[in-house]
């Protein structure tokens, strides 16, 4: 089968510029349902703050809407489609949608996403522990045959695995791969696959996005260089696709824009190392690593609930809940880092969202 690739050459350029594209979270009201009109506003917010994407069905979107018992996976799925179509956005965005599975599951829903209108699909290789890599680099050619796809290197604390240097530079070789998301957690890791990229012929095809909520800023700063083929090869990472972006969007945007123009003059100024900081200790109130990630999703809905944008911090796993000092610590992070919340931005549209 012929590859057809439907992002936009607008798209293409974007997304190699570097792009802000949240991982989308799922509303719920008290009774554990779907709340369908914070469920569209959380679009809107992401729109109207400058994202370039957003990412749904993936981790923060909870993997239990794929239960039968929900039944959400493709109800989520379209509520952002529809949402982003009466957007009428005058900026290229990419809808990605996240898919896991055996190859039959992965196929139907990348099949699913593509005809819902979505540009690309952030392709799980999580819950695939007895997979060799040479079946995984088979499942992911199929699904690249139906949408592009964007690779995913998950951390194993919460369900994924390592893989080997050749399972990158192999990784990197399928056409239809039009970019990764780097979220080892591990600086080891997240240099094999860049060096991975930067190996192959299509290393200009593949754009790298961070996905490391940990170095977010670090990240996006640095310039990788590597031999390949006899000369020094660059490459960077130039946006990011993270849980951490769904709140505090705005800011976000603007960061990213800020380092975007310091690029083009090649003058990082120092105190950006110690955003980084700040960004990482913000991060650790959201995604609580004290607690190996238990309250990582809650954490995300708790700091929505402030603004208004979610009813409450619930998941469709009762036990999934803010872990004990939780609160105290977005709390914390609030104080330390006002200049890095987006809270003034949600109150001035807030009403207009949840319209």
């Amino acid at each position: 089968m012929i590859h057809f690739n439907p992002l936009t050459p607008e798209q293409l350029n974007a997304l190699h510029e570097g792009l802000v594209i949240p991982a989308h979270p799922l509303a719920l009201d008290e009774n554990r349902r779907l709340d369908e009109i914070s469920q569209r506003a959380l679009t809107r917010y992401y729109m109207a703050s400058g994202a370039g994407g957003v990412a749904v069905g993936v981790h923060s979107t909870q993997f239990e809407i794929r239960d039968p018992k929900f039944g959400l996976f493709e109800k989520v799925l379209r509520l952002a489609a529809e949402e982003v179509d009466k957007g009428k956005l005058s900026r290229p965005f990419i809808r990605v949608a996240g898919i896991c599975g055996p190859t039959e599951q992965a196929l139907g829903e990348a099949e699913l996403a593509a005809g819902l209108g979505y540009e690309a699909g952030l392709l799980s290789m999580g819950g695939l522990q007895d997979w060799s890599e040479a079946e995984l680099l088979s499942r992911t050619e199929r699904v690249a045959e139906v949408i592009p796809v964007i690779g995913f290197y998950l951390q194993p604390s919460v369900g994924g695995r390592t893989f080997s240097f050749g399972f990158w530079r192999a990784f990197a070789d399928i056409p239809g791969v039009i970019a990764i998301k780097l979220a080892p957690f591990n600086r080891y890791h997240t240099i094999d696959v860049i060096r991975a990229v930067c190996c192959s012929a299509r290393r200009e095809q593949i754009a790298l996005y961070t996905g490391n909520d940990d170095n977010i800023v670090n990240d996006l700063m640095s310039v990788y260089r590597f031999q390949a083929e006899g000369k020094m090869v660059e490459k960077r990472i130039v946006g990011g696709l993270l849980g951490h972006w769904a709140v505090w969007t705005h800011k976000a945007v603007q960061m990213l824009e800020e380092i975007k123009r310091a690029r083009i003059y090649d003058t990082i100024p120092a105190e950006w190392l110690t955003l980084n900081v700040e960004v990482t200790d913000s991060n650790a109130a959201f995604f609580d690593p004290a607690h190996g990630f238990a309250g990582c999703i809650p954490g995300i809905h708790e700091v929505l609930r402030r603004q208004g944008l979610m009813k409450g911090t619930w998941c469709l796993n009762p036990h999934e809940e803010l872990s004990v000092g939780q609160k105290e610590e977005i709390d914390r992070v609030y104080r330390d880092y006002p200049h890095l919340n987006d809270d003034e931005f949600v109150k001035l549209h807030l009403a207009d969202w949840l319209t």
